[in-house]
């Protein structure tokens, strides 16, 4: 998890390499959800189109932290491998319960070169998020090698406050409810996410993602 800012691209590729062997033994293998499809919480899965995350493919995503680590919490519990990139502020604890800390690489600030960072990335994990402070759109020109790596990966890349053109699922995300809180007591034990989904060929779709503490499904 440490800061990459000090080293130069190629560095920051072979350590990249290098911890991704780690994990795995060498290039880690596909482990979650099959070999097109990584698994997601059932609540969401009712709404995207095959039933999770799929692999070689983007899915843009609102910044919605409580549903990215409720996604890497599930990757990671069952047995994949997670990349974070340019998020240095998203807290992980709440892998901690459910996922494993140990299956997820961190680059809190990929540099100059993001993409290319992205890009190592996708080809041996299962999950990658990549996420842009200042949205990013980038033009077919830019998003060509990217998507070039991802398609010959494993990965399914979700990225957030950057889009790119033609992504295969935009997921909208908003936290709507905080259960476990009363009138002036109490701590948060779960919270409702609203979330919308658009998706090619398909009509929009929404449901509520509860994280902790149950809630009743609602699909729309």
């Amino acid at each position: 998890m440490d800061d990459l800012a000090g080293l130069s691209r190629a560095e920051r590729v072979d350590l990249l390499r290098s911890r991704m062997a780690a994990l795995g033994g060498g290039v880690p293998q596909p482990t979650v959800g099959g070999p097109d499809v990584i698994a997601v919480p059932s609540d969401l899965a009712r709404v995207l189109p095959g039933g999770g995350l799929v692999r070689r493919v983007v899915t843009q995503v609102s910044d919605c932290p409580a549903l990215i680590v409720e996604l890497i919490a599930q990757v990671t519990a069952t047995g994949g491998h997670v990349g974070v990139v340019g998020w240095p502020e998203l807290s992980l604890a709440g892998v901690v319960e459910n996922g494993r800390l140990e299956s997820i690489i961190v680059v809190p600030d990929p540099g100059a070169d993001p993409l290319g960072i992205v890009g190592v990335l996708v080809e041996g994990l299962d999950l990658v998020v990549a996420r842009w402070a200042v949205p990013l759109e980038l033009s077919p020109v830019r998003a060509r090698p990217l998507l070039g790596r991802l398609r010959g990966g494993q990965a399914a890349l979700v990225l957030v406050g950057a889009g790119v053109p033609s992504p295969h699922v935009r997921v909208d995300a908003t936290v709507t409810t905080f259960r476990g809180i009363g009138r002036g007591a109490g701590r948060i034990r779960g919270v409702d996410i609203a979330v919308r989904v658009e998706a090619k060929g398909r009509p929009p779709a929404s449901t509520t993602v509860t994280v902790g503490q149950r809630a009743e499904l609602r699909v729309v």
